[in-house]
């Protein structure tokens, strides 16, 4: 998806934030741009594309994410099966809308995306292997880039976890804590 500033009312379409739970996204994502108006997928848009149905990994233009701070559009992507968005740049919000649950964001320079774009036209089989522990991504050619994850961005997603999840991993560091302290105040 080549498009620069792909904002979030383009991921999901404000109509459908009315939903009372944090299920059903998934299938409205892009809505307007993957369907046409009699309701019938449009055969043009990059994820109706056969080669690209099932893909986990979006590759997007500069500046993904921007307008308004919607966390449905990260939770849209998830839905859909998208685990990893590479683009040159992201909203802040987005990014940190999309760590918050669990959705692998990183950037890489404009002109390395613009080779990535090229390799994947190309090939639409071409593979990309990520291992966020190594803050790595390798291609089927052998090339390899870095991208930085902080570590605590990093031991969430590894992990499966959202921003709770996270303080729920933690619950006997806190018990230990808190019992520490609370055998400090009874001396």
């Amino acid at each position: 998806m080549r498009d620069k500033n792909v904002d979030t009312d383009q991921i999901i379409p404000a109509r459908y934030l009315l939903m009372i739970t944090k299920d059903g996204y998934g299938e409205h994502l892009f809505q307007d741009w993957r369907y046409k108006e009699d309701g019938s997928e449009d055969p043009e848009f990059i994820l109706n594309k056969s080669e690209y149905k099932g893909a986990k990994i979006l590759l997007a233009g500069e500046n993904f994410g921007s307008g308004s701070s919607r966390e449905h559009a990260v939770w849209a992507l998830k839905q859909y099966g998208i685990d990893v968005v590479i683009a040159p740049s992201f909203s802040d919000i987005f990014r940190n809308n999309a760590y918050g649950n669990g959705l692998l964001v990183f950037t890489l320079p404009e002109d390395i995306m613009e080779s990535l774009f090229e390799k994947v036209e190309a090939n639409s089989d071409f593979e990309f292997t990520i291992n966020l522990p190594e803050e790595r991504m390798s291609t089927e050619d052998g090339t390899e880039y870095f991208f930085e994850i902080n570590d605590f961005v990093k031991e969430k997603i590894v992990k499966g976890l959202d921003n709770i999840g996270y303080i729920l991993d933690k619950e006997t560091i806190v018990k230990n804590y808190e019992e520490k302290n609370d055998k400090s105040r009874d001396r």
